[in-house]
């Protein structure tokens, strides 16, 4: 496979402050790659370094071999960004914006950005208005049209269904699917896990600024996480779930719903001890993985 983001013992220091720390990955041709996390835990900063609006204080990324702090600016053509807060020039008129933004790149494709506009229903009435009366959501479909007009061979995308409606994120992922089959390499950085579930093959979850795990979504899946829904004939005292490895997600009188992550059996031994009127193990989400991964150090 053909690695083209790439990051090696990649750290970031805001004085005495931790962005990200010795943070180590590698993302292929063709893949849309997650990376998850919630807020703090170093997705922004990672990004900015990824498209050269930082420079590490350690170790090193790159795009396509090149460096994206010394490099920066021959990147630039290969690249598109949609940042967690676009900031859009709010006087311009959309195509204005489109049009000045566009003609930055040489591989301009007037074709592709009107299938665009189309697909996430920005109408030339739209367009027509100035961006400062726009809705965030508006404004963040001008901001995805922006970043994938000139076709690039990187999109780098951080929080992109941010003020989208529900039919307007189905679009934007199935979109990403057909820049995946023309040879597109994806970035896709959210908390929102359901999304990444949908349109990602590899994941990566970092937590306090130190990656926790990579892997494929299917075989995070298959990890020893289960999540479990037990009905009991009547409610459980205080503290019977607190096993290692168990976390309790619901708890509804006598219905509990709660995943193990690891050894099962301290758990059924403590199950034993109830009546019990109904178990069953549910399909694993990766957000049951992704809760279980933050729980294993605290």
């Amino acid at each position: 496979m053909e690695p083209v983001i790439q990051t090696h013992d990649l750290t970031k220091h805001y004085n005495k402050v931790v962005g990200i720390e010795e943070l180590t990955l590698t993302v292929n041709k063709g893949e849309i790659f997650g990376f998850l996390g919630p807020n703090g835990a170093g997705k922004t900063t990672t990004i900015r370094i990824l498209v050269g609006l930082l420079r590490p204080t350690a170790g090193y990324a790159t795009l396509l071999g090149m460096d994206t702090w010394k490099d920066s600016v021959s990147l630039k053509s290969y690249l598109g960004f949609i940042p967690d807060f676009p900031a859009l020039y709010e006087n311009l008129r959309g195509m204005e914006l489109l049009d000045y933004l566009g003609r930055l790149n040489t591989q301009r494709d007037p074709v592709l950005r009107e299938e665009l506009c189309e697909r996430l229903e920005l109408s030339r009435d739209d367009l027509d208005r100035r961006i400062k009366g726009y809705s965030r959501g508006m404004r963040q479909k001008l901001a995805i049209i922006q970043a994938l007009q000139h076709d690039p061979e990187i999109l780098i995308l951080d929080e992109p269904t941010e003020g989208l409606d529900p039919l307007m994120q189905n679009a934007l992922f199935q979109i990403l699917t057909d820049f995946q089959a023309r040879g597109s390499t994806i970035f896709f950085s959210s908390h929102i896990l359901p999304d990444v579930e949908k349109v990602c093959q590899r994941v990566g979850i970092i937590r306090q600024g130190k990656l926790v795990t990579v892997s494929n979504v299917e075989e995070l899946r298959q990890e020893k996480v289960r999540t479990m829904k037990v009905v009991l004939t009547q409610e459980a005292p205080d503290g019977v779930f607190s096993v290692p490895g168990v976390m309790l997600i619901e708890r509804n009188g006598r219905d509990i719903r709660l995943t193990v992550k690891g050894d099962i059996n301290p758990l059924l031994r403590e199950l034993a001890k109830l009546e019990i009127e109904d178990m069953i193990f549910e399909q694993t989400h990766l957000e049951d993985i992704f809760m279980g991964f933050y729980r294993q150090e605290e």
